[in-house]
Order: C-alpha cells, then structure tokens, then sequence
C-alpha cells in the first residue's frame, strides 16, 4: 500500500478534450436560492434551479484554472480564447427570464484588457441568438464579442481571460429582497456544445490507476456546484470502487421557505434542485458499479434552522458548531423536527430505491452537542418538556460534564440516550420503508467527541445501549481528530469501544480515515490518514474508507496497492539466506554523493541519499559443491531479481556494540506523550547530531526486547509487520523507549543471471553473488 500527493499540471499522461465540454461546468450562486448542474449527454448539460426572492441569480461558469478537479485529472490553464467559437442551445424553463429581456441572460467575462489592466464585460446573449427568447442557438465568435445591451460598450480582449459565467434569473427578478409570489422549479438547459477554432482543444490529464480496496466519501455540501457524473468519473479513474459513502449535507439539500423578515428555513421535503443532482449521482454511481450509501445527519445549518428544534444549553444558547458559517444540531426530543429528518430519509431512500438497486442508508453521527466551552446542550424546550413531563421534576441542570457525574446526572444522560437511539431509530425506519427486504441501515459513530477521557459519562447519552448490535446492520467508525493529531491512542480506544461497549463484530464495522481541513497541514495530516487507512485494511473490518473527497482533490491525494502476483516484482520471501553460504560475504553501505570541484579547488558535496544502501558479494561463503547447488536453488526460488529475503549482515545484525548481547536499553525509539502508541525500531550509528538513524524493518520476532522509562517491559505490546513495537497503552508523556533486538537486512539479488562452472570453481574462481539492499 502507498500514497503520494499529486501536483497540479504535473499529470503523467494527458489527453484533448473541447472547452465548454458539459462535464466541466460548474454552478453557483447566494442562497436562499439553489441550483445543480447534471449532464445530460457527452455535449449538454442542465441546470436545476429553485427561486425563492427577486434577487436570486445563478452563474453557470466556465473557468481557465480548474480548480475542483483532482491534479491527476485536472485541464491544463489556458486564458487566451482568440481564435475560439462556441455554438449552443438554449432553452429556459417557465419563471426563467428569457433571453430578450433587459435582465436577461448575460454572459459576464472577467479577465484584462489588451493593456492587461482588470476588466470585465457583460455580453447580453440575445444579440448572438436566433430562435425565441426561450428556445434559441446562440453562436459566441471570441473575435468578435461586444459587450453591452446594445453593443455599445466595446470590443471583448478575449486574450486573457480568468472565468465567464452564464447568469440566469428569475422572471419576476428586480434586485430586491422580496419573496417571490410562490417558489419556482425550473431549469435551464444547455445542449449541442460545439467549440471549435484552433484554440478549442486544451490539455487534460488522463490517469487510470489500478482498482485497491480503499473506498471513496463524499458530500453534498462541498460538491453541489459540479455535475455529479464528472465526480464519479474521477473516482474511478483514481481506483476507488464498489461503495461511496455520499454525506447529503447540512445546507443545501432541503427546500426553504420564507418566515419574515428576510429570514428562510427548512420547508418540507428536498429542492427539486438537490432530487436532480442526487439522481444522477445514483444513476452515474450505478452504471461505474459504486453501491451508493446515502447519509443523513442531525446537522442543520443554523440560519435555517427553527428555533424550536435545535438543541440548547442551560443559558439556552444554541448548539453552534465551529463551521462558518455554523451548523446546529437537531434536538432528538424535537417531534416536527425528527419527522421532518424521517421525510428527508423516505425521499433519499425513494431515491436510490427508483433506481432498482439495493438501499444502503447510513444515520451519520447523531449526538448531543457540546460547546466549545464544555457546555453540553441537553436543555432546549422539548428536551425539558419531555423529561419533566415524565419524572415530574425538572432535569439536573449541568453547566459542564467533565469528571464523573452525580447519580441524578447520570440517570438524565442515560435518558437522553435512550432519547437519541429513539429518534436514530426512527430516521432509518422511515427510509426502510422506501425498499423492504433491500436495505441495509449504517450508523456512524464520531468516537473523539464521545469518547473524551475527561468526560467519562458523556458516553451515557452519546454512545446509548439501544445502539447495540444488532440495532444497525453497520456501524462505521471515525476518529480524525485522533488520526491527523498522531493520538494513536485514542484510534485504539474508540476500535475498542465499538467492538467492545456495542458489540459489532470487526466484520460489520467500516472505518472512515480522514479528513485533512486545512491545506497547509496536507503533508502532515494526509500521511496519518494514509497510515490509519492502511492500519484497517489489515484488521478484519468489512470495508475502508477515507474521508473525504473534496479535499482529496483539493490535495491530490492518491492511494495505490501493489497487486501481488507471480511476476510481481514487489514481493517479500520471508526466508533467510543460508547462513553458511553468507557469513564470510563481503560488503557494506554505500552512499550517493554528487560533487563539484571549483577551479579554486574548493568543493560542493550534495548527500543524495539520507540514508546508507548495503551491498554485499556472497561469493566467498561457496566452500564445496553442496554449497554451489545450495546457491542455484536459492537463486532460482527467487526468480532473480524478482523477489526480496533476509540476509544477515555478518557484522552488523543486532543492536548493541560488536561482541556485546543485545539489551532491551540499546537502541533508543522516541519518547512517550500520552497518546503515541506505535514506536519503529531503528538503530543509531556516529555521534549524536550527526548520526545516521536506520529503519529495522525485518528483526528477528523473539530476539525483540523493550523497556519504557529505564524498565523491561515483557506484555502489554506487540511486534507488528514492518519491525513496528506497538503498545496497548500509551507509555506516559516523557517516558524513554528503547528496544534491543537482532535482525536481517531486506535484500534481492542485484543480478537475473548467475555466471557458475563447477570447473571454474574447483580452479578458485568464484562466482559473483551480488546483493543489494532493498528499502523498505
């Protein structure tokens, strides 16, 4: 298994493709109104709108950078269109303004004039059209563009030229606030894109990697403004398959209504906007063969959220997340507010059930809120209501959970447990009962936030009994809080707590490694995510996942697994080389260092290499004919060069000084925090500063020994693949680790051909045997 972070326009292969192809586009716009693109075959495209003021506009863009796509297979920047004409179909929809109206569709050009100052230009497309003002073939000649209503503005610079978008708005659209009278669905369809000129063609990258076994995750939130069917296609190029785990977000999937005061929130049921992107989501999903799991949260965002149905504290401030702009978190008390999440279920589930596959339907981390400042949100009016209602006294009031919880306290947090399984129940029920005897429920369970140290009890109303196997068919884990800040332990905590505490067997868990929020901690944060992922595809647990996609395109995260075959020139044969034919072998590191001589006779050294490579010639081990057929056989077992073994160094195999027995204080490992569970083995050589740190990665299993702060330690760890010492609890902050051991070096034969005659050797001449060392 390995990963990288690809760069952009670094792409190993390109391909042509046209500007302006459907795929490409991209839409977006201010709420409250919503729009999503979808192709609807290789030259069109429609765009899904849903107008709520007289103000609301939405641009169908088209960008020189492309921004949204991964590295791999992004297209190349081209600002210069000169030379460049494209032809299209127009046709809006009903409560469209059309083309011949003074708010009409315009085209909007940004980018710099001739002299290269900023400029921007607005070509009102009725002046390139000929048809209706709803129905209309509009030819743009990029030589040829005036800007203005009457073209009286000027000639278009199409030389340098950043992004264009298409703006699209209401009929009744006058720039005001105002509600419309009544909502409108519609569209915009964009169809038979020709581009042609000798500048219509650019550079797109074109990588096909080999299916793996990671799984891809996505959402709604960051995705909405791309067509569905070009995330897909990018999914599998990269070699993602089988399942996308597709988060249908907080924000834009739910249609709005108007309450005042300019003020809109969740209406009843989805946009139309979202229904058309989410089917072809599916639709494209299917026909790549992605199993589409759809997943549904209580995380609303709070401008359109109802006051009423959101959690509060004991101040009764909201339950606000660190997003901007926030989320909330649907109360599970709430009786409106869960039947409303039920509909939102029985909609997606309807869904995916029309497209006549099987229904995966996942409830994603359900719980109740804790404020930044350790406030728990368990006291909004439903909450109280139902409680007191109940037990007839107001619940205890409990400003912070941090520490063990008084009995009374205790007893509240089991019961909003209990409330929280409930309501989780009810949301998947109701998307059961899109497609009985084809569905399949998922939970997802976030353990950094429930499983805090300092808030034993917490897990009483966040990690509650009725969430026991088998309530869910999957439960999925994720921790990448714990993952992107190194706290191994905590990962290790929360695998535990769900196979432990509820009961899911590792063959019904998937885990979710990731996300990287911030690019600037992509190299960093990326690798543990890579390192946490590849940690479950060895356990048992059903299937992998990492989170999540659009900042796996932000970053060009790729994720590859050597495929191991015959041929396969990756593979490891766990046997040593014979120890008689070895000892006597002659070798040692070697380094690559580049250096220039000065005519001054000074010199400029370049290390290449931060780390010696061994080679050895096992030649002089042969000492009779036994040993020589030894040798051919082993050679031959190998294939040559194919495959890697063990070879022991005849100088240099343990981890103490030459002569002396290993201990289990040699060689030093790091040093404990509190959360780092896994320490690799290394050995040290020179002085400290400038000493050369070596990975062990091949030691002998029972030679291994360890000692934490100055003590052997025999249990509570274990010798994981790749010479990994991995403890069970984390040793303590400051805590020195050491570990003696013997070990092998891993190596392959530098040569495919062994040059060996039975006479030559009876007359002293040797073989050459060379090794080299192969890095792990």
């Amino acid at each position: 298994m390995d990963y990288y972070l690809a760069q952009h326009n670094r792409s190993f292969r390109t391909r042509w493709v046209k500007r302006f192809s459907a795929g490409l586009w991209t839409v977006d716009f201010a709420r409250p109104i919503m729009a999503a693109l979808s192709v609807v075959e290789e030259r069109s495209l429609r765009v899904s709108l849903d107008f709520l003021t007289k103000r609301d506009l939405a641009g169908l863009i088209w960008a020189s950078e492309d921004r949204w796509s991964h590295p791999l297979l992004a297209y190349e920047t081209d600002r210069d269109y000169r030379g460049v004409k494209v032809a299209f179909d127009w046709m809006s929809g009903p409560g469209v303004m059309p083309l011949d109206q003074v708010n009409g569709p315009t085209l909007t050009i940004e980018g710099r004039d001739a002299a290269g100052e900023a400029a921007i230009w607005y070509v009102r497309l009725w002046n390139y059209a000929s048809g209706s003002p709803t129905s209309a073939r509009i030819t743009l000649d990029f030589d040829n563009l005036v800007s203005g209503y009457a073209l009286e503005e000027g000639a278009v610079w199409a030389g340098d030229i950043d992004r264009m978008f298409l703006s699209v708005v209401p009929e009744d659209y006058d720039g005001s606030a105002q509600p419309l009278p009544a909502g409108v669905s519609t569209f915009v369809d964009v169809g038979n894109i020709v581009a042609e000129g000798r500048r219509s063609a650019i550079r797109m990258g074109d990588c096909f990697l080999p299916e793996h076994g990671l799984r891809i995750c996505s959402g709604y939130d960051d995705s909405y403004h791309q067509p569905p069917e070009r995330l897909v296609e990018q999914w599998q190029a990269l070699g993602y398959r089988e399942v996308v785990n597709h988060y249908v977000g907080m924000s834009h999937y739910f249609a709005l209504t108007s309450v005042g005061g300019g003020r809109y929130e969740v209406g009843s049921g989805l946009c139309s906007s979202a229904v058309a992107w989410h089917a072809g989501l599916i639709q494209a999903a299917r026909q790549a063969g992605f199993q589409p799991i759809f997943s549904l949260s209580f995380e609303v965002l709070a401008d359109h959220a109802p006051d009423a149905w959101v959690q509060r504290d004991h101040l009764g401030n909201r339950a606000l997340t660190g997003w901007e702009p926030p989320s909330t978190l649907i109360s599970p008390c709430n009786a409106v507010a869960i039947n409303w999440l039920c509909s939102v279920a029985r909609a997606f589930a309807d869904l995916l059930a029309q497209s006549g596959g099987h229904v995966d339907f996942q409830v994603g981390e359900p719980w109740w809120w804790v404020g930044s400042d350790g406030a728990p949100c368990f006291y909004d009016a439903s909450t109280v209501s139902t409680w007191t209602a109940a037990e007839g006294s107001e619940p205890p009031v409990m400003p912070d959970v941090v520490g063990v919880r008084t009995l009374a306290e205790q007893q509240y947090l089991d019961w909003l447990g209990a409330r929280l399984a409930a309501a989780t129940s009810a949301v998947i029920e109701a998307a059961r009962a899109a497609a009985p005897g084809r569905f399949r429920s998922l939970l997802l369970f976030f353990a950094p936030q429930v499983l805090d140290a300092a808030r034993p009890d917490l897990k009483r109303a966040n990690m509650p009994v009725g969430w026991h196997w088998p309530a869910y068919d999957v439960l999925q884990l994720e921790d990448y809080d714990h993952v992107t800040s190194g706290n191994e332990a905590g990962q290790e905590h929360g695998r535990q707590a769900v196979t432990q505490q509820l009961g899911y067997p590792p063959e019904y868990q998937h885990y979710l490694s990731g996300f990287v929020l911030l690019p600037a901690d992509a190299d960093l944060h990326w690798r543990r995510v890579g390192d946490a992922a590849a940690l479950a595809r060895r356990s048992a647990v059903a299937e992998v996942l990492v989170w999540a996609w659009p900042q796996i395109a932000r970053d060009g995260f790729v994720w590859m697994e050597m495929q191991q075959g015959a041929e396969d020139v990756q593979q490891f044969h766990d046997v040593r080389f014979p120890l008689e034919l070895g000892f006597d072998a002659v070798g040692g590191p070697e380094f690559a260092t580049q250096v220039a001589s000065m005519v001054s006779g000074h010199e400029q050294r370049n290390s290449v290499w931060a780390q010696g490579r061994l080679r050895y010639d096992a030649a002089v081990g042969v000492r009779s004919e036994q040993d020589l057929a030894k040798l051919v056989g082993f050679f031959r077992a190998r294939r040559g060069q194919a495959a890697a073994f063990r070879f022991r160094d005849p100088l240099d195999w343990h981890s103490n000084l030459p002569g002396e027995a290993p201990t289990a204080l040699d060689q030093f490992l790091g040093e404990g925090d509190g959360t780092r569970l896994s320490f690799p083995l290394v050995k040290r050589y020179g002085e400290m500063g400038v000493e050369e740190v070596r990975r062990i990665t091949r030691p002998i299993a029972a030679s291994v020994m360890v000692s934490v702060a100055g003590e052997v330690v025999t249990n509570g760890w274990e010798l994981i693949e790749g010479g990994i010492i991995r403890f069970e609890d984390a040793p303590v902050e400051g805590a020195s680790v050491c570990a003696g051991f013997e070990f092998d070096v891993p190596v392959r034969f530098a040569t495919d051909q062994l040059d060996v005659s039975l006479s030559r050797w009876q007359a002293g001449e040797l073989p050459a045997v060379p090794l080299v060392e192969v890095r792990e």
